[in-house]
């Protein structure tokens, strides 16, 4: 029932003279459940409590509370990292009992290679800054650093709320093995073979979708529909998650662009008279203070806006296999049709032939009412998705805004005060 693969170290910030943020535990405190998961039914709550990032690895403390009698406690903690949450995930797409449910996609690795980048180029250069220059520099890194700490901890707390909320999944055992078994789930870094495997899954999932497209007919309108919409809905998502992810990045940038220019300002000050030193200081706290702000702005585009369209980019990936899987299952009952007339024609092993025709055709039959509730979900949940992700971004932008305007309001009157 537990996997184990290859383990692999990885140190996601290591580099010389300076004291990285993951180097230090980073912790994030107890906080309220994600809201964009419905827990309307709350027999079986779980959050990610709080969170600890250690060199090579982010260990999550999961806390349980329930009312359901499968559970030994009512309440009960675990810490788990994030090959034990794709061992989870792995063992629901595994189990042929969900082949029409739309199975959570698994939370993406923490993946710090940005900040370790630019770690490494703030230690080879922190001989070059001046200690002001470096302090900034610095603290751009671990805000930036504790942003993609909170994203990561987001993302898996939301798969394992949908599983909870899930009328379907929160009964399964491993599920209950999760969030209840104590000690390490012998889950850890894929190896390379485990790497070609779900390579080798992933095309055969994609040679699937095309073969069984051109071969298999689906009378089925709503399922033929739905088909065609997730086909150009996912690529659609693909193209606006590298736009968003292009705009987030020169996002930044200008963002950067503020340390130099405040940088600059200040040096330059140290060689003016006294009237233009004082002027310059004031304009480069400006840049300082507005850089925040930018920093801040393009923060919440990522998190609201890209965070959002890349998850339902690969919700809608996991929606295309239900897809797959229901045409499998048609292709599978049509042979088992074609099996039944060839046993009659022979009048040779008639009964086990009627027998396997009328599993295939309850089988299908089920996962295609399945698949329909699941798709109908699938729509409701994105645009409510969508919906709020696209609210709160626009309350956030407006707040910085605001801010931002203030800002340059008071720098110009304290401006126009040293002249």
């Amino acid at each position: 029932m537990m996997d184990c693969v290859e383990e692999t170290n990885h140190d996601p910030l290591s580099a010389p003279s300076v004291t990285s943020p993951a180097s230090v535990d980073t912790k994030l405190e107890k906080k309220k459940p994600n809201e964009n998961v419905s827990l309307a039914d709350n027999s079986l709550l779980v959050d990610i409590s709080d969170a600890l990032s250690e060199k090579e690895k982010v260990k999550f403390s999961v806390h349980t509370k329930t009312t359901l009698p499968e559970f030994q406690k009512s309440q009960f903690s675990v810490v788990r990292q994030h090959e034990e949450f794709v061992w989870l995930h792995d063992r629901y797409e595994e189990n042929e009992e969900y082949a029409g449910y739309i199975i959570p996609p698994a939370p993406p690795r923490p993946d710090f290679d940005a900040s370790r980048e630019k770690l490494q180029r703030l230690g080879e250069g922190e001989g070059a800054l001046t200690r002001e220059e470096f302090l900034k520099m610095k603290e751009e890194l671990e805000d930036e650093y504790l942003a993609t700490f909170k994203k990561t901890v987001a993302m898996h707390e939301v798969f394992l709320q949908r599983l909870a909320a899930h009328p379907v999944f929160r009964n399964d055992a491993h599920l209950r093995v999760f969030l209840e078994y104590e000690q390490d789930l012998c889950a850890k870094p894929r190896g390379k073979m485990d790497l070609i495997g779900g390579l080798m899954r992933s095309m055969t999932t994609t040679t699937d979708e095309i073969y069984l497209g051109a071969t298999v007919r689906d009378v089925n309108d709503f399922f033929e529909q739905e088909t065609a919409f997730l086909q150009e809905y996912y690529s659609h998502l693909k193209e606006a998650v590298a736009k968003v992810d292009r705009m987030t990045t020169k996002h930044k940038e200008v963002a950067d662009a503020h340390i130099k220019l405040s940088s600059c300002l200040t040096q330059l000050g140290t060689r003016e008279q006294p009237a233009t030193e004082r002027f310059l200081t004031r304009a480069a706290e400006t840049f300082e203070k507005c850089r925040k702000i930018e920093g801040r702005m393009a923060s919440d585009q990522d998190l609201k806006l890209a965070d959002t369209l890349r998850y339902y980019m690969r919700d809608a990936h996991a929606a295309k296999a239900v897809l797959v899987r229901r045409l499998r299952c048609l292709a599978a009952y049509e042979a088992a049709n074609r099996n039944l007339e060839r046993a009659r024609a022979k009048n040779k092993d008639v009964h086990a032939a009627e027998q396997v025709q009328a599993d295939a055709c309850a089988r299908f039959e089920q996962l295609s009412a399945r698949a329909r509730e699941e798709l109908l979900d699938f729509r409701t949940r994105r645009v409510a998705a969508f919906r709020k992700s696209l609210i709160d971004l626009a309350e956030l932008e407006i707040k910085h805004a605001a801010a931002q305007q203030e800002l340059f309001r008071k720098s110009l009157q304290m401006l126009r005060e040293c002249q």
